[in-house]
């Protein structure tokens, strides 16, 4: 059985996150966590006015949080009687990133799958400091899914690395589990900032070579070319389904997220993102 974790703040770009994660895990047992937080900072004064006399602020807004939790579990559960789904609501008054750990570790937590939360242009979608954050900061895969994404079978997955990053199979099972479940085509995509071929990249594409032994893959480089170009330009030319890459120290996926200040991040992706750790 796998454990999901579904952030939500009950807006359409999380609910949709939401119903990716449904289509995504059919005929899977699982059982999903949603978890709403709340902050104090959050709480205007209409809060205070609508909250009881003998009532907290606290307790009145986590109040309607589990009722409004509640009322969407209820509904999943109605719309997947067909599947062997379980729902379980989590409500928080915590720091975003703070609450997304403890769950993790208390619910044992396999996957986390998000909205982007960010600003949107037709299909590309800048992320927001919320799932920035839970990459950064959060021991545990995450799947983005961009606002509006609707699923669709995955028939090509893309693993992307670059010069800095050497195979290791450890935390490997979430994209293996994808390619194997939906007998989906990998493409290898090695991004360089030029032609040399190392030892090191022989090795890997050995041992690549060797772990994927059972699974359709091919390999790609692309060379000299920024990085979200790069990315971007392959996921359209080769019909991409999901991307799926390593938040390592010291690679191009650590400074490309990380190079500068939040607001200033421009990562798009048009497909589902999903980001392994080990």
């Amino acid at each position: 059985m796998k454990n999901i974790l579904l952030p939500t703040d009950f807006s359409e770009n999380s609910r949709n996150a939401i119903n990716y994660a449904m289509r995504f895990f059919e005929n899977e047992l699982c059982t999903f966590y949603i978890l709403n937080v709340q902050k104090a900072s959050l709480y205007m004064t209409d809060d205070l006015m609508a909250a009881p006399m003998n009532t907290s602020v606290h307790q009145s807004v986590i109040n309607t949080s589990k009722e409004k939790l509640n009322e969407l579990t209820k509904y999943l559960q109605k719309e997947t009687t067909n599947q062997k789904y379980s729902f379980k609501g989590i409500t928080d008054y915590d720091v975003f990133t703070d609450a997304i750990k403890q769950a993790v570790k208390s619910k044992k937590i396999d996957l986390i799958i998000m909205g982007s939360n960010g600003a949107t242009g037709a299909r590309e979608v800048v992320f927001g400091s919320n799932t920035l954050n839970v990459i950064r900061k959060v021991d545990c895969p995450v799947l983005v899914i961009p606002q509006g994404y609707v699923f669709e079978n995955l028939k090509t997955v893309l693993y992307t690395l670059d010069d800095n990053d050497h195979f290791n199979t450890e935390g490997m099972d979430p994209l293996v589990d994808t390619v194997v479940k939906y007998k989906s085509s990998l493409r290898i995509l090695k991004i360089k900032e030029d032609d040399t071929v190392t030892i090191a990249e022989f090795d890997d594409k050995k041992q690549l070579k060797d772990f994927f032994k059972n699974i359709n893959h091919t390999f790609h480089s692309i060379t000299n070319v920024p990085s979200a170009l790069a990315i971007d330009s392959f996921v359209q030319i080769m019909n991409i389904d999901m991307n799926a890459m390593f938040i390592q120290k010291e690679t191009f996926i650590e400074r490309f997220f990380y190079g500068s200040e939040a607001s200033k991040i421009s990562y798009r992706t048009r497909v589902p993102l999903l980001i392994m750790k080990n």
